[in-house]
C-alpha cells in the first residue's frame, strides 16, 4: 500500500455503484442532501476568486469534480480565510475548501485529507533595490501576508529565533484580510515585500507583471493542501476520500491538473510533509 493510500485510505465499498454508495453512506452528516457545503476565502487566486459573480478556480473545479462522483452539487459559502475553522467546527458547512495548508496545529482540531503539495513564494515592486530570495532576507524589513495563514508562525519563529539572535533587526509582519489587500499594501510601500502561496504569486505577476515580481527562487516551506472536516465526522471525511480516489484516475483529473500546472503529492510528499494528529 503506498503511503497516499495509507494517509487516504479508502473505505470498503465495490468499485460497483460506488458513487450510489458513498452518498448513501454519508447523507446523514451532510448539511444538506444531495449538496456538499463548502466554506471558502473566494479572493485567493488562481485557486478560488470570483469571475463574473460565481466561484470560479482550480479548488472550486477540483471540489465540483468530486461532487459530480459523489452524486452532489457543490455550494460555496464565501467567508474570511481566520474564519473558516471556526465555522467548520460550528456547522456552518460540510467542509474547507480554500487551499488550506496542512499543519501540526490544524490537525489537531480539524481532520485534513490531502490533496496538493504546495509552498510559498516572494513578491517585490519590480525595480526596487530590495528583492528578497529567501525568508532569512526579511531581517529589519516590512513583509506583508494575509491573516491566518500557515506561514505567518514560521515568520515569527524565524524573526525571533534568527533574526534576533543574530544580532539583525525583527521582522516588521502585517498582516491583512485578504491576499489582495496585501498585494496593495505593498504596491502603497506600506510593506516592502509580500509572501503568499507560490501559485497565487504566479497569478498576481500575470495580472501585474509591470509592477511586481517573484523575487524567491526557490519554493519556500513545502507543504501539503487539504480539506479540512469536522473531527469526528467520519462519514463525509471517507466520503470525500472515497471520491478523491476515484476522481484521480479520470481524464478530468489530469486535465485539471494540466491546465493549472499542478500536481498531486507524491508517496515521499505525504510521507514527508503529513504532520502526525
Amino acid at each position: 500500500m503506498t503511503a497516499f493510500h495509507k494517509v487516504v485510505r479508502p473505505i470498503a465499498l465495490s468499485l460497483v455503484g460506488a458513487a450510489v454508495a458513498v452518498t448513501s453512506l454519508a447523507a446523514s452528516a451532510f448539511q444538506q442532501d444531495g449538496k456538499i457545503i463548502a466554506g471558502s476565502d473566494v479572493t485567493f487566486f488562481p485557486y478560488e476568486y470570483m469571475d463574473n459573480n460565481r466561484p470560479a478556480g482550480f479548488d472550486i473545479e477540483f471540489l465540483d469534480g468530486l461532487g459530480k462522483v459523489m452524486g452532489r452539487k457543490v455550494e460555496t459559502v464565501d467567508t474570511r480565510f481566520p474564519n473558516l475553522i471556526t465555522g467548520l467546527q460550528g456547522g456552518r458547512f460540510d467542509l474547507t475548501n480554500s487551499s488550506m495548508y496542512i499543519t501540526a496545529e490544524r490537525v489537531k482540531v480539524i481532520d485534513m485529507i490531502p490533496y496538493l503539495k504546495s509552498g510559498e513564494s516572494i513578491l517585490a515592486l519590480k525595480g526596487a533595490e530590495y528583492q528578497p530570495k529567501r525568508p532569512e532576507d526579511f531581517c529589519g524589513h516590512k513583509v506583508g501576508s494575509m491573516a491566518a495563514t500557515a506561514w505567518l508562525k514560521q515568520m515569527h519563529t524565524l524573526s525571533d529565533e534568527y533574526c534576533v539572535k543574530n544580532g539583525l533587526q525583527p521582522i516588521a509582519i502585517s498582516e491583512y484580510a485578504t491576499d489582495p489587500q496585501t498585494t496593495q499594501a505593498m504596491l502603497a510601500h506600506a510593506v516592502d515585500a509580500q509572501i503568499t502561496d507560490a501559485a497565487v504569486a504566479r497569478g498576481v505577476v500575470e495580472k501585474l507583471g509591470t509592477r511586481v515580481v517573484i523575487s524567491s527562487d526557490t519554493l519556500i516551506y513545502p507543504v501539503l493542501n487539504g480539506w479540512g472536516v469536522k473531527k469526528g465526522n467520519d462519514e463525509v471525511k471517507n466520503a470525500l476520500v472515497e471520491a478523491l480516489n476515484k476522481y484521480r484516475v479520470t481524464p478530468e483529473y489530469a486535465a485539471l491538473m494540466k491546465k493549472y500546472n499542478f500536481q498531486a503529492p507524491t508517496d515521499e510528499d505525504i510521507a514527508t510533509l503529513m504532520p502526525k494528529p
